[in-house]
């Protein structure tokens, strides 16, 4: 799991690493590599177990409105941040 420096789980960093996992394990199809596709998959795991970790304590998102996070849920395909968004919209 990543760390910051305030030693506490980052819904936006994880979802940064899990696009980057995204990315390497589609390298890795692309070119059948096992390495790439190997990395990208640990990639992905740690950034949901982070993305966990921030849903369950204190995170960064506070400070994104709802509608934001909801628009960058439905553009990087996280169906987690589309439902918190719209959560966050209801409390508006």
């Amino acid at each position: 799991m990543s760390d910051n420096n305030n030693n506490h789980a980052s819904l936006i960093g994880g979802h940064a690493q899990y696009m980057k996992g995204a990315v390497e394990e589609t390298i890795g199809n692309i070119t059948g590599s096992q390495a790439w596709i190997d990395s990208g998959v640990h990639d992905k795991q740690e950034a949901t177990d982070e993305m966990r970790a921030a849903n369950h304590g204190p995170s960064d998102s506070s400070f994104i409105s709802g509608t934001t996070e909801k628009k960058i849920g439905n553009m990087v395909g996280c169906e987690g941040m589309v439902h918190n968004g719209e959560e966050k919209e209801k409390k508006q």
